[in-house]
């Protein structure tokens, strides 16, 4: 792969892997920040692929941020399981994740920077070691790293 500068770039040097939603821009417009930053990111459907427990709380240990701080509420059935209740444990919201893989909110990034939720999408610029020296969002709006 050939990075801003045409130089070859190996993935094994920093690697990316994005939890992503292809229905949500949001997460759509981080896939698309990594690659114009000249990065090949490993993209999970997080949707097909499910989640573990384990798998979470080791995402959730690495961004410093508790389960409440990734459930996503819009579009999901976390009202309807009770989860919006201040009282449910971190315990049962990683339980209900695991079993209703909508309920994360996405694009979740992992890189050798770190792990964020990056939300706005601009957020991952954060996580990598090169930047596009601007990008327009599908919406049309440009942001500048």
């Amino acid at each position: 792969m050939r990075g801003p500068g045409h130089e070859v770039i190996a993935m094994a040097d920093f690697p990316i892997t994005i939890f992503h939603n292809p229905a949500c821009g949001t997460s759509r417009n981080a896939v698309a920040m990594v690659e114009a930053a000249g990065y090949q990111p490993q993209v999970v459907e997080y949707l097909k692929a499910g989640w573990t427990k384990p798998q979470l709380q080791n995402l959730l240990t690495a961004m410093g941020a508790r389960p409440r701080e990734v459930l996503r509420e819009k579009g999901t059935p976390a009202e309807a399981l009770g989860l919006l209740d201040p009282g449910v444990s971190d315990d049962a919201l990683l339980e209900a994740m695991a079993a209703h893989p909508i309920l994360v909110n996405r694009p979740i990034v992992v890189t050798p920077k770190g792990v964020a939720l990056c939300r706005p999408s601009e957020k991952v610029f954060d996580l990598l070691e090169r930047t596009p020296g601007s990008f327009t969002k599908e919406d049309g709006e440009v942001v500048r790293p």
